[in-house]
C-alpha cells in the first residue's frame, strides 16, 4: 500500500483525522512526502488503536499507547503517524524527560500550540480538505518566514534550535526576529548542552542533504552562537587567511561554505556517467568530507615573504586535518563509513589535481601516473575513489576564480579515465600475486609467504615492477637466493 492510498483509507474510515505539520507544509510547497502525520480528534485511545488495526491488518507499531501514538508502516520506508491531541511538558534536560499526556478533546488550536514552527502548524481536514490554520503558517510559508508558534512553549525543546537550521537552509527562510533573538539566548544559556548526538546528527543530516546550500545553516548557526560555543573546529576557520592569487574568496570559513555548496551540488547533479551517481550515503559521505577537507589549515597557515612580496601558505594541512576531523566528527553519530570518507578528504583532497599537474609539467610519464593513481586508491580502500573525485572537484570549484564554477576538472576527468581504462579500483587491493601462487615455487605457508608478498607489493608501488609474471619472476629470484 503506497501513502496516498493509507491516506485515503484513513480519511474513509475515521472521522475528524486531520493531515498535520511537515506533509500539509510540503503539499504547500509542492513538495512530494515519503511519510505523514495524521491527528485525530474526538475519538479514544483504545478505538483509535483497534480501528487502525483492523484497516491496516496488523501494520500498527504501538509508539505510545498511554498518550495515543501509532506509526503503520507501509513498507520501503513509508509510513503513517497517526496520533490524537497531546499536551506535552518538559521535565529534563535537553530533549528528554518530557511529560506527555494524550486528549481526544482538545480544540484544534490548543494542539498546534505545541508545535515548533507556525509552518508546522496547519492541518488539513481530510474529509473537507480545509485547511485550518490558526496561527497563520500559510501567510509566514509564502513570505518564507521562520517563527516560533509560541514562545513560551518553544524553549522546553531545544532541538527546534537545530530544526530551524535545517528548515531555513531546505526552504529558503529568513527567521524571524523574535523567534531569532530567543534561539540566541537558548544557545548563549546552554540549552543546548544536553541535546543526544543522534538527535543532533539526524537533523544535521536532513541539512545535509537535502538543502541546494548547506552553507546557509551552517551560517545561522554562526549567528546564532552554536559554532562558537561547540564547534571549536570550525570556529578557526574564519581566522585563518588564504592567499589570495588561489583563494580570492577570503578565508577557509568562506572556503569551506562554498566548497560544502559544490560538494552538495555535485553529489545530486543528474549525469549520463554512472561513475557519478551517488547514493545517499555517498552524498553525506561527499558533504561532509567537504566540510572537513581543509580543518588542518588553521594550525598550519603561516605568512611570510617571497621576493618582496607576502605568501600564505599551508604547508602540510592535509595531515594536520585528520586529528580535527576526528573531533568534529565524534560530536555527531554518522557512522565509520563517513568518518573513513571525511578522514580521506582531510589528508587526500589534493592529491587528484597534484598527479595532474605533475603529468602535465612532464614530471611524470604515463606509467608512473597510472602507478601513482593505483596506490592512491590503495590508501583510500575502502572509500570510494569516487568519492574523492567528488571532493576533489567541490574543492577545486569552491572558489570565487573566473570560471571555475563551470569549466572542465581536467584532474578528476584524468584520473577517472585512467581509473577505469587499466580497471585500477580493482588492482588497487588485490596483490600481484598470492599464497597459491607461492605454494608451486616451493614458498611454504606461514610468515616467509606473507614477507614475501609484501616486498612484491613494496616493488610494484616502486614501480620496479608492474604485471603478475614481471611478480613470479621476483619471487622465483627470492626463492633461488635463500
Amino acid at each position: 500500500m503506497d501513502l496516498k492510498a493509507a491516506i485515503d483509507l484513513i480519511q474513509h474510515s475515521i472521522s475528524r483525522a486531520f493531515l498535520v505539520g511537515g506533509f500539509v507544509r510540503d503539499e504547500l510547497l509542492g513538495i512530494a512526502s515519503k511519510d505523514a502525520d495524521i491527528e485525530v480528534f474526538g475519538m479514544p485511545i483504545e478505538t483509535l488503536e483497534r480501528r487502525l488495526h483492523d484497516l491496516f491488518d496488523g501494520g500498527v507499531v504501538t509508539v505510545g499507547r498511554s498518550f495515543g501514538v501509532f506509526k503503520v508502516m507501509l513498507g520501503n520506508g513509508v509510513e503513517v503517524d497517526v496520533a490524537i491531541p497531546r499536551r506535552e511538558s518538559k521535565s529534563g534536560k535537553g530533549h528528554k524527560d518530557f511529560a506527555v499526556e494524550g486528549d481526544p478533546d482538545m480544540s484544534i488550536q490548543e494542539a498546534a500550540r505545541r508545535r515548533d514552527f507556525t509552518i508546522n502548524a496547519m492541518y488539513r481536514d481530510l474529509i473537507s480538505g480545509e485547511l485550518v490554520d490558526p496561527f497563520e503558517g500559510a501567510i509566514d510559508l509564502a513570505s518564507k518566514t521562520l517563527r516560533a508558534v509560541d514562545t513560551k512553549t518553544f524553549v522546553e525543546d531545544p532541538l527546534r534550535i537545530y530544526r530551524a537550521v535545517q528548515f531555513v537552509a531546505r526552504f529558503g527562510l529568513t527567521v524571524e526576529q523574535e523567534t531569532f533573538e530567543l534561539m540566541k539566548k537558548m544557545v548563549h544559556e546552554g540549552e543546548l548542552d544536553h541535546l543526544p548526538a543522534e538527535r543532533i546528527t539526524a537533523e544535521i543530516k536532513k541539512l545535509l542533504l537535502q538543502a541546494d546550500k548547506p552553507s546557509t545553516g551552517f551560517e545561522l548557526m554562526k549567528a546564532l552562537g552554536i559554532i562558537d560555543k561547540y564547534y571549536p573546529e570550525l570556529v578557526v576557520l574564519e581566522d585563518t587567511p588564504q592567499e589570495p592569487d588561489w583563494h580570492p574568496e577570503g578565508n577557509v570559513w568562506i572556503h569551506t561554505m562554498l566548497v560544502l555548496d559544490q560538494a552538495s551540488r555535485i553529489s545530486r547533479r543528474k549525469n549520463e556517467n554512472p561513475f557519478e551517481r551517488f547514493t545517499e550515503e555517498e552524498r553525506l559521505q561527499i558533504v561532509l568530507g567537504a566540510l572537513c577537507h581543509d580543518l588542518g589549515k588553521p594550525s598550519t597557515t603561516a605568512i611570510g615573504e617571497k621576493d618582496g612580496v607576502k605568501r600564505i601558505r599551508s604547508l602540510g594541512h592535509e595531515e594536520a586535518g585528520v586529528e580535527p576531523t576526528k573531533s568534529l566528527l565524534a560530536k555527531w553519530s554518522f557512522g565509520e563509513a563517513v568518518r573513513d570518507a571525511a578522514l580521506v578528504s582531510a589528508k587526500e583532497h589534493l592529491k587528484p589535481g597534484m598527479l595532474s599537474i605533475q603529468i602535465d609539467k612532464d614530471k611524470m610519464n604515463e606509467e608512473q601516473y597510472v602507478n601513482s593513481v593505483r596506490k592512491l586508491l590503495k590508501r583510500i580502500h575502502p572509500v570510494s575513489w569516487r568519492i574523492l573525485l567528488a571532493i576533489s572537484e567541490a574543492d577545486y570549484r569552491g572558489r570565487t576564480l573566473p570560471g571555475v564554477d563551470i569549466e572542465p576538472h581536467i584532474a578528476s576527468d584524468r584520473m577517472q579515465k585512467v581509473i577505469i581504462d587499466h580497471q585500477l579500483a580493482e588492482a588497487s587491493t588485490k596483490p600481484l600475486v598470492s599464497g597459491s601462487d607461492l605454494i608451486p615455487l616451493g614458498v611454504e605457508a606461514g610468515p616467509r609467504m606473507g614477507e614475501i608478498i609484501k616486498k612484491i607489493e613494496e616493488a610494484r608501488d616502486a614501480g620496479e615492477i608492474k604485471t603478475r609474471e614481471e611478480a613470479l619472476e621476483m619471487v622465483e629470484e627470492i626463492v633461488r637466493s635463500r
